[in-house]
């Protein structure tokens, strides 16, 4: 950080913390816990004072002019032109400006995309409305989960108080250990999505069919929460991101216990299920993915979101509905599940809405059924 952005810094935090100030965590950048983040926070209240300097000093020269060449003063416009040194001047010191403020500007940058010998590389993919999360290298390797809001509807529809963390929570945080440097792939399944999470320093679109890259080392433990930051369709609001980050022994707590439960529920995609059984998972894979569009009650919200209860797709060939929820339906906001869901989740979840509401097939779909057709 430059001496004058320090002196900036320290200037503004020794200002006693009252009247407009005291508000000042409410309309400022959030805290940083990222040498990032910092720079990033340092370089913003810079660059203000210095937008704040020229404005009172163009503002200052113009008023000052206006007030004492009026026309009641019996002032006389002065007539010239090509006056070389003004125009030197104009010209040099904007340069100057720019240039001091793009030095910190491009260290910042540079520092930015500096992916370099990550400890943890994690990959984030972007769904409609939601994150997936894939360890790939360095300890927790092969942990992998969907990451949902998880605000209840009830606070949404105004049924329910709203809690402390209203459409900023998830199920399943992502999970980091504190000192370490973590590399974030990013890309999206679907449309343009963006992990931002301000107190990281961090925001880079995630782009369908390509691979994006950032990253982050946290400096304090905590939970830390941002957004998507791209207009993503009609649940963009809704795709909250949330980063634990823990202590090396806490993290490696979690990662021997993500990895036993992976272990457990280990899926056979041989086995064949009972009715029941499938009928009571999907009624959870559906509160978590699909009863947002279609309704806890199958009557969806057409047109863009069609009810299912009493639904042709829902209560007649099997294999329609199956391709139609594996790999979704172009021009519409149907997403595909195929890559988002396990086998037996897809094969629960269809199987609870042809055993749902109204629609009574009595059809179990198989973990076999699905994979028939994802291969």
């Amino acid at each position: 950080m430059s001496v004058l952005a320090r002196f900036a810094v320290t200037a503004l935090s020794a200002v006693p913390a009252t009247g407009a100030w005291a508000e000042q965590s409410s309309v400022n950048l959030q805290t940083p816990v990222t040498s990032v983040a910092t720079e990033i926070y340092d370089m913003h209240t810079l660059m203000m004072i210095i937008c704040l300097v020229i404005f009172v000093a163009v503002f200052g020269v113009m008023f000052w002019s206006v007030f004492h060449h009026r026309k009641s003063k019996g002032a006389v416009a002065a007539h010239f032109h090509e006056n070389t040194m003004v125009e030197i001047a104009w010209t040099v010191i904007p340069v100057l400006i720019l240039l001091g403020m793009a030095w910190p500007a491009t260290k910042t940058v540079i520092s930015m995309k500096d992916t370099s010998n990550p400890d943890i590389t994690i990959k984030a993919t972007g769904y409609q409305w939601k994150w997936g999360y894939d360890y790939i290298k360095g300890e927790g390797e092969g942990i992998k989960f969907v990451s949902n809001m998880s605000t209840p509807q009830d606070q949404i529809q105004n049924r329910a108080a709203k809690g402390e963390n209203y459409l900023l929570e998830v199920d399943n945080p992502m999970v980091v250990p504190v000192g370490k440097k973590v590399r974030i792939l990013l890309t999206a399944n679907d449309v343009i999505h963006a992990w931002w999470v301000p107190a990281l320093g961090v925001k880079q679109d995630a782009i369908p069919g390509f691979i994006r890259d950032t990253w982050f080392r946290a400096d304090q433990e905590g939970i830390f929460r941002g957004n998507c930051a791209e207009l993503c369709g009609k649940d963009h609001g809704f795709m909250p991101i949330e980063v634990h980050v823990l202590s090396a022994e806490k993290y490696a707590a979690w990662v021997a216990d993500q990895q036993g439960k992976l272990a457990a529920t280990k899926e056979d995609p041989t086995k064949e299920w009972a009715l029941a059984d499938l009928v009571a998972k999907g009624e959870q894979v559906f509160a978590a993915n699909c009863a947002a569009c279609h309704q806890a009650n199958g009557q969806g919200m057409p047109p863009a979101f069609p009810p299912l209860d009493g639904a042709a797709i829902a209560t007649g060939d099997k294999a329609e509905q199956i391709k139609v929820v594996t790999q979704g339906r172009d021009g519409t906001a149907m997403a595909a599940f195929g890559k988002q869901l396990s086998a037996t989740d897809l094969a629960a979840v269809i199987t609870y809405t042809r055993n749902a509401w109204s629609n009574q097939t009595g059809e179990a779909i198989q973990p076999a059924d699905i994979t028939a057709v994802l291969n």
